[in-house]
């Protein structure tokens, strides 16, 4: 796939440019009050929800159509570009109707295959910037399918908003980054521009500042972040809004790092890396075979496969020791049980 500029005419192609708005629009004061507050600050896309999909009923599911005239005037009295995420083929010709700049596609959209393709067959024949996010469950093929549904209907201006992927655990971030997603994304797709949405990967307005500079370390080409001139009095997502001044700190403060340098100092290291990731290739082989033989003892001895006692105390004693060593242990428990499931993969099939 081959993906045009998705940049509109009097945006600085500087990374990373800038998408700010609020979670929802909520009044037309609200909306003119923060776009003229971004806009001071040289922020020249605005986005904001005018159609809401909230988890449960009886919540604020935004002001739909009567909405959409507030952005117009927020183009027409301010030169900004607007954005509004759209769910269905109706919010397409709404939102075309009103002259909005940019769709995008949400995680909860783009993880359905039939709204996707529904939204695909509206914009047949559009000339229109439209960003897809990611599903909600880390599923690379899934997101990949969106872009290509879009893609199919004819649209080139296409680009990947990164929002974090559902979980259960929210001590730290309401979705989880999983950055190794978007990266291979990237990898497939090298000329798809990628955007991170902060907001909803932290799900808190402290951790905004730290996901931007991730994202600018990763090299991404832009940021989507919900700014509200009151984000404490906010009808929805109150806790990972910020206001525009703060947005502009934030922004003002990113160390966008040197992209064009040669790496060529850096190639004694990475020989390193090159030959460490030799030694654990092998060492990994090695240990499959250990375990194949464990398993063809088990079938000998009419054992079953897991060995929940084992499997526990290898988790426990492995992850202690990595934290010894200076690792993570959420990571070193990826690795383990990874290693795992391809162990008992292993052993299955000697035991068919």
């Amino acid at each position: 796939m081959e993906f045009e500029s998705i940049l509109l005419p009097g945006v600085d192609a500087k990374r990373p440019f800038i998408i700010a708005g609020p979670c929802s629009a909520e009044t037309e004061e609200q909306v003119m009050e923060t776009a003229r507050e971004l806009s001071a600050r040289g922020v020249k896309m605005f986005r904001a929800g005018i159609w809401k999909p909230r988890t449960k009923p009886g919540g604020f599911e935004g002001v739909g159509v009567k909405g959409l005239p507030w952005l117009k005037r927020v183009q027409e009295e301010l030169g900004m570009y607007t954005a509004v995420e759209v769910a269905t083929a109706g919010h397409v010709r709404e939102a075309l109707s009103h002259n909005v700049d940019i769709l995008w596609i949400g995680a909860r959209t783009s993880a359905n295959p039939f709204a996707v393709q529904e939204i695909a067959d509206a914009l047949e024949g559009i000339d229109i910037p439209v960003f897809i996010k990611n599903p909600v469950n880390p599923d690379l093929d899934l997101w990949i399918g969106a872009i290509e549904r879009v893609y199919n209907a004819g649209i080139r201006r296409i680009a990947a908003i990164h929002r974090g992927f559902s979980t259960s655990d929210k001590k730290i971030y309401r979705n989880l980054p999983q950055w190794h997603l978007p990266i291979e994304l990237h990898r497939q797709l090298p000329n798809l521009p990628l955007i991170c949405d902060p907001s909803h990967i932290g799900g808190k307005r402290e951790l905004i500042a730290p996901l931007c500079q991730q994202a600018m370390d990763l090299n991404y080409d832009g940021l989507i972040v919900e700014s509200h001139c009151n984000p404490d009095k906010a009808w929805s997502d109150a806790a990972q809004q910020v206001t525009p001044a703060v947005l502009d700190f934030i922004l003002n403060t990113l160390v966008i790092r040197d992209m064009t340098q040669s790496t060529e100092s850096l190639t004694a290291l990475r020989r390193q890396i090159d030959e460490l990731d030799d030694s654990l290739l092998e060492l990994l082989a090695k240990r499959m075979r250990v375990s194949n033989e464990i398993g063809v003892y088990k079938k000998e001895h009419n054992m079953p496969i897991l060995q929940e006692q084992r499997y526990d105390e290898i988790l426990k004693t492995r992850i202690a020791q990595a934290e010894k060593m200076d690792m993570d242990g959420e990571f070193m428990k990826t690795v383990l049980v990874a290693i795992h499931e391809e162990s008992v993969r292993h052993q299955m099939i000697i035991m068919e």
